[in-house]
């Protein structure tokens, strides 16, 4: 909550500077000579951990449009809250994930007084998020005994198709801030886990109960869009619901 709260933050200081830009940094424009950004996407790493990296590239097609696209690694936030008396995290063996994401935007002519890629933009867009975990557990069974050992492999893949409205400050001719302030649409989710020993269905669901709570703990939104229940009976969850993007992202001009 305390990510959500500070990137609801981040975006509301960004929606004010849009009203509120000092004036001298607009008294020169020269935007239409620098038709290439590179961006640093700086949401990704507030929510998932420092194992998201993703850079995006921009080109000024002409006074109006542009085109985006981000590529970068990204990884399960950690799922370490899970140290119960019956159940605890250890050993993670791999955790990587993989991101991307296009669009096409429209600067508006009649709101924005310089040209693109400055000011206010509407546009569509696409993003593909890969997540996969790798890691050990010890759980002690519902029938009793001592803690065993249990190997897990979570995956989970979402497609989402949707359109944004964001606005781009420009300063000093050189430096960006593009904030993506509303981006709705429909998304794909893909939800697998699976384990590598034999687990009774009690211990294999009351292990699932405590993965999904972890998620729905660390993921905005998860708990609107996966149905617990199913994904705690079977570990699997497919489903197509609300999607959404947005983003801060500062960024060079060249």
């Amino acid at each position: 909550m305390k990510k959500i709260k500070c990137i609801t933050l981040i975006l509301t200081t960004g929606m004010l500077l849009a009203f509120l830009q000092p004036a001298n940094a607009q008294k020169k424009d020269s935007t239409h000579t620098l038709k290439n950004t590179i961006h640093f996407n700086l949401t990704n790493p507030m929510i998932f951990g420092d194992g998201s990296i993703i850079f995006g590239y921009e080109r000024v097609l002409n006074k109006r449009r542009s085109f985006t696209i981000n590529i970068g690694s990204t990884a399960f936030p950690s799922l370490d809250i899970i140290d119960a008396d019956s159940i605890k995290a250890h050993t993670i063996r791999d955790n990587v994930g993989f991101h991307i994401s296009v669009d096409y935007r429209f600067y508006l002519a009649k709101e924005n007084k310089f040209v693109a890629p400055r000011g206010i933009y509407l546009a569509p867009y696409y993003s593909f998020n890969n997540f996969k975990n790798n890691r050990s557990w010890s759980v002690k069974s519902t029938s009793g005994g001592p803690l065993q050992e249990v190997n897990s492999e979570l995956r989970l893949n979402i497609h989402t198709l949707g359109a944004e409205l964001g606005y781009q400050f420009v300063f000093w001719d050189r430096l960006s801030v593009d904030m993506i302030l509303l981006g709705p649409g429909i998304a794909a989710y893909s939800l697998r886990a699976s384990f590598g020993t034999n687990l009774s269905e009690a211990d294999k669901q009351k292990l699932l109960e405590k993965i999904n709570e972890a998620l729905a703990e660390k993921f905005p939104g998860y708990s609107r869009v996966i149905d617990d229940t199913e994904f705690k009976t079977t570990g699997v969850k497919n489903t197509t619901s609300f999607g959404y993007r947005y983003l801060v992202q500062i960024g060079f001009r060249f």
